[in-house]
């Protein structure tokens, strides 16, 4: 069968065209999703005041933590998808898309009903500060309430990511995007509902982009159309979804719930430094964006080829991302060191504020560069199948090192010196990274395509 047009084939032509021209809506749409976002933070920043922007930015760790298992569940079809892509059986694209779908619906009600049931626990793990206790709950309360339109819009792009296809993914959010700006504003600014109306915009736009792009995708690709009460189930696929797609969103957790436990070692040196510490984060998320998605990029390259039986096809492919995410670190290393207090204070103009924010970039940027390599060779290695040692990696680096680290300088030395603890776990997750890809171990599980049929049915 031939492929819909607007599907891009990467096992042949330019590898670093391909890749380009797959990260470019990849970066353009997370550049909205990060826009809407900032916006989110800026309205509450100016017309709330420092005390909800701190409650917005702890929000976001725990949400991430609540919608990683499907996540990964979306990165674990991403790679199927792809391979078997790569390898021209559409048919078994057809049956992963449903076998995925299935999987969400069966899930998504029991995984809500935990998600809000755990608020106030998590809250109570970040140690929130009583002045930012009450709009913290709202927002994480109302978000957590809407993961469908947010998980949703995440399988969507998943699909699409494993056929080549991110220009359809940007479409989409630039739907969610521009209604969540409009409600924002309206939301906040002229209704007056404060957190409440930042939260409610947000699931109300996630929700219409992903219906949004449920009836784009039926209506463009018809023979790949998504069927959401299909409930049709694939045990073998389920079995190599899970076992790409569980060590990720297992590693998606444990990342969040890392970021968590800095958040909490942040709030207690006050709101102005959280609020600070949460504009921070953010730049440093809009910087990285061409960095994921150039690794996102290699997750579906790699996995296409390999797909098709071209390792060193792949390895080309790889070795671009790495070079072009190096340079982008290093330029942005020197952006935001040089310019991180006029841009955290268009945020908000108290100084302690802007003390916080500049404080975690200058700490961080520095080793910028060992974070690009080992989230894109991560990325990569996981397009090939091999997704448990990027979740061992994380948890190493991320997290057993990274926030004792934080922990130890800042009890010992305060907060002037506390991110430097990123750093350290950079360092490790780059030496382990550049090793295993070396070793060639990654390359171990073949062509999943090729496996599948060899397998009588």
């Amino acid at each position: 069968m031939k492929p819909d047009k607007g599907l891009r084939n990467m096992t042949v032509g330019s590898p670093a065209g391909h890749l380009f021209a797959f990260a470019l809506p990849l970066l353009l749409g997370s550049f909205l999703q990060q826009l809407y976002n900032m916006v989110d933070a800026w309205v509450v920043g100016k017309y709330v005041g420092d005390a909800a922007l701190a409650a917005v930015g702890i929000g976001f760790p725990v949400l991430f933590m609540f919608s990683s298992l499907f996540m990964g569940l979306s990165s674990g079809g991403t790679v199927v998808i792809s391979q078997f892509y790569g390898a021209g059986d559409l048919k078994r694209v057809r049956d992963t898309i449903d076998t995925v779908y299935t999987t969400f619906m069966l899930s998504i009600l029991p995984i809500t009903a935990a998600a809000v049931l755990l608020v106030k626990p998590m809250l109570f793990v970040l140690r929130v500060k009583a002045g930012a206790y009450n709009e913290a709950w709202l927002y994480l309360t109302v978000v957590c309430a809407g993961l469908l339109g947010n998980i949703g819009y995440n399988l969507n792009s998943g699909i699409l990511g494993g056929l080549g296809n991110t220009r359809t993914t940007l479409l989409f959010l630039c739907v969610s995007s521009i209604l969540n700006i409009v409600l924002d504003l309206t939301f906040v600014i002229v209704c007056g509902w404060g957190v409440f109306g930042v939260a409610f915009a947000t699931i109300l736009a996630q929700a219409v982009s992903w219906l949004f792009g449920l009836f784009y995708i039926n209506h463009k690709y018809p023979q790949l159309s998504i069927r959401p009460l299909c409930f049709h189930f694939d045990k073998e696929l389920f079995r190599e979804i899970m076992g790409i797609g569980l060590p990720a969103g297992i590693q998606m957790s444990l990342v969040a719930l890392g970021s968590m436990l800095v958040m909490s070692k942040v709030n207690t040196f006050g709101e102005e430094f959280t609020a600070g510490y949460n504009v921070g984060v953010r730049l440093d998320q809009l910087a990285f964006l061409p960095i994921q998605s150039l690794a996102n990029a290699a997750t579906a390259f790699v996995g296409q080829n390999i797909g098709a039986e071209k390792p060193n096809r792949a390895r080309q492919g790889i070795r671009v991302v790495v070079t072009s995410a190096c340079i982008w670190a290093l330029v942005m290393t020197a952006v935001l060191f040089v310019f991180s207090p006029q841009l955290v204070a268009e945020f908000s103009t108290t100084p302690a504020v802007i003390h916080g924010g500049t404080l975690y970039l200058r700490s961080i940027m520095p080793f910028y560069i060992l974070f690009a390599v080992l989230f894109s060779l991560n990325n990569a290695m996981r397009g090939a199948g091999d997704s448990v040692f990027p979740m061992v990696n994380a948890i190493l680096s991320l997290i057993l090192l990274r926030i004792p680290a934080v922990y130890l300088l800042a009890n010992h030395f305060g907060p002037d010196v506390m991110f430097v603890g990123y750093g350290v776990g950079w360092a490790l997750g780059f030496i382990l990274s550049i090793h295993h890809y070396l070793s060639g171990k990654w390359l171990r599980k073949g062509s999943l395509a090729v496996k599948d049929h060899s397998v009588p049915s």
